[in-house]
């Protein structure tokens, strides 16, 4: 038993580190060092994290965001997020805000069936018809992403929001943990697709002065 444990603690830290290694030199902080590209990917998530209380990954994903477009790294940004129910819509979320913070309403792609990080990166392929992205969210789910999307022929990179430091932090990187050990069994033994594909959706280019 000691040894099988070992070993399993050994599978899960060694696909936390290959998921990582996947990520080096595709991952950016500082705004004036990330390349351009066409559209970037805002990654979804919970606006608040208890009554009243805003979450602060989603409002360092925003900030990034709104740094990258006002900056000219990117000319669009589709918000994927989960859409389960009536009640709870990520995407019109993050449109708001992004509104609110200047990003022009023709500027911003909604899509609803980014149920989880799969989908949405593969669905900004498959659908939105992008060959390279740049992927906006926190560095260990950035890493995650450009894993699927090399994995799926696309030339992605990422911009790291701030990262937040609080119990959620830790909590957080325990969970990455399992879901990288996740993402090898969907992409490796389940080769799971993406809940919805659907129409493809074109966007379009920017006439630049």
């Amino acid at each position: 038993m000691p040894i099988l444990l070992a070993f399993i603690v050994f599978v899960i830290i060694g696909f936390y580190y290959l998921v990582s290694s996947s990520a080096n030199q595709r991952i950016f902080s500082e705004i004036d060092k990330v390349p351009y590209n066409h559209v970037g990917l805002l990654l979804g998530t919970s606006k608040y994290s208890g009554p009243g209380l805003i979450n602060q990954y989603y409002q360092f994903r925003i900030e990034a965001a709104v740094g990258l477009f006002k900056a000219g790294k990117i000319d669009y940004i589709i918000v994927s997020g989960d859409n389960s129910h009536d009640s709870y819509n990520e995407p019109r979320e993050m449109r708001r805000d992004l509104m609110a913070a200047g990003i022009p309403e023709d500027r911003i792609i909604l899509d609803f069936a980014g149920f989880r990080t799969l989908d949405s990166v593969i669905r900004s392929k498959e659908v939105f018809g992008q060959q390279s992205v740049t992927i906006i969210s926190q560095e260990f789910q950035i890493e995650r992403a450009i894993y699927i999307a090399v994995k799926n022929d696309i030339d992605a990179i990422g911009f790291a929001a701030k990262d937040v430091s609080n119990v959620w932090a830790y909590a957080n990187f325990m969970r990455e943990y399992l879901a990288r050990v996740k993402l090898m069994l969907d992409l490796y033994l389940f080769d799971t697709q993406p809940k919805f594909l659907g129409e493809k959706i074109v966007i379009p280019f920017v006439n630049k002065p």
